[in-house]
């Protein structure tokens, strides 16, 4: 990891991973399609993304910054 990688940029990372994850996971006409369940992980990613906007408050980052990881310059959840 370079010296730039904070929690921003893997906050970013890890959402996107997520949906793009349970996209292919949760839709049908997707070669990995497991069940419509999955479908679930893609909006509960998306509601956390949506209220770290409003509240700057990411249980992500929190995690990130107690493992080590640097935090970003005043940028919660890639907002």
């Amino acid at each position: 990891m370079s010296a730039s990688f904070t929690t921003d940029r893997a906050v970013r990372i890890m959402a996107g991973s997520f949906v793009l994850l349970s996209l292919a996971l949760g839709v049908e006409a997707s070669p990995l399609f497991v069940a419509k369940n999955f479908l679930w992980l893609t909006a509960f990613v998306g509601a956390n993304l949506l209220q770290s906007g409003f509240t700057r408050f990411c249980p992500a980052e929190t995690i990130m910054v107690k493992l080590g990881m640097k935090k970003s310059d005043g940028v919660s959840c890639g907002n």
